[in-house]
């Protein structure tokens, strides 16, 4: 039976605060902002918690910018991707696993377009065996129905067993005990549990501790 792990990608695999603080300086470099434009804008991101058709409207109206939201969206799905990082000891911890005989995939919520290109722009799509992408699918975490899907593209199956990892509690962790995998949670360093969302199996800071941890319980 294939041993399977999904991941998540934004802020599991590569970091997308990071990535995003870097997009929003460009943006509001090129069209002369001013101060405090920048902080705003990740603010109001919410760490990738505001729907991003949101975020482009409100970004629109308090800068009053003549392009409509739709085409600033587009410019961001067209340039985030190639600031996002995959870190080269995940990169290399990913390797590891698959040489140990694991099937690995990606599991993500997004725009495919946008989605996609940071997997291969990162160099994770050399690294993984498959990926599931929301916008591509049409369906969303925390449904198991994206977590079936990447087990299938990864040659695997839910009904044997593994793992997921990722950083939100509802969508990678509840999403993940629901489709029957066992759960590790990357908090980043910097949050709490929440109260009313069963714990993981297993909560670290980050996703290379979690690979440790997935390889002593082979």
């Amino acid at each position: 039976m294939r041993r399977l792990v999904l991941f998540d990608l934004d802020n599991t695999l590569v970091d997308r605060l990071d990535a995003f603080r870097r997009w929003v300086r460009e943006f509001a470099d090129r069209r002369g902002l001013g101060d405090g434009a920048v902080e705003w804008m990740v603010r109001l991101d919410g760490d990738g918690g505001l729907p991003m058709d949101v975020f482009f409207g409100r970004v629109r109206e308090r800068f009053s910018l003549p392009e409509p939201a739709e085409e600033l969206w587009e410019e961001y799905r067209d340039g985030m991707p190639r600031l996002v990082v995959c870190r080269e000891p995940v990169l290399r911890a990913l390797e590891g696993l698959r040489d140990a005989g694991w099937r690995i995939g990606v599991v993500t919520n997004g725009m495919e377009d946008n989605q996609l290109r940071k997997i291969r722009w990162s160099g994770l799509a050399e690294r993984v065996d498959g990926w599931a992408i929301s916008g591509a699918e049409g369906v969303r975490k925390p449904d198991a129905r994206l977590f079936a899907i990447a087990a299938e593209r990864c040659g695997a199956r839910l009904g044997g067993g593994g793992w997921v990892v990722g950083d939100d509690p509802v969508n990678d962790v509840a999403g993940g005990r629901a489709a029957g995998l066992r759960t590790v949670w990357v908090d980043r360093g910097m949050q709490a549990w929440p109260s009313d969302v069963a714990a993981p199996d297993h909560a670290v800071a980050d996703v290379e501790r979690a690979i440790e941890v997935i390889t002593a319980s082979a």
